[in-house]
């Protein structure tokens, strides 16, 4: 089984999630997405596997939220896609992606029933 974890470890979720996988016995590819970001395409395909809209996978406490305007309402999902590849400490995190799903690791148990 291929996993995925986008994962930022100054963060305990993420540290816990990938843990968890850890203790489950899965050594799952470790995407540090702060320094790799997802392509938008990626991002895209994170997001129809999750079945949500861009804004519920955004971090809209972070001061990039509003100082890049991706707090106006009018924008399309291509524009709140982009907003966060260009600024992806607005992606929540940790996202792993298993088994032609993905689940947000907050909390960490929520990725069992992906794998």
């Amino acid at each position: 089984m291929s996993v995925k974890i986008y994962h930022n470890p100054r963060c305990t979720k993420s540290r816990q999630t990938l843990q968890l996988l850890k203790d489950k016995g899965i050594e799952p590819e470790v995407i540090e997405y702060l320094k790799t970001p997802p392509s938008p395409a990626e991002l895209a395909d994170i997001l129809e596997k999750l079945g949500i809209e861009p804004r519920a996978l955004m971090r809209k406490q972070e001061a990039e939220y509003k100082a890049n305007g991706l707090d106006n309402s009018a924008l399309d999902t291509q524009a709140l896609i982009n907003g966060m590849v260009s600024h992806p400490i607005l992606i929540e995190r940790p996202i792993v992606v298993a088994n032609g799903k993905a689940a947000v690791g907050r909390p960490p148990e929520n990725v069992l029933g992906i794998l």
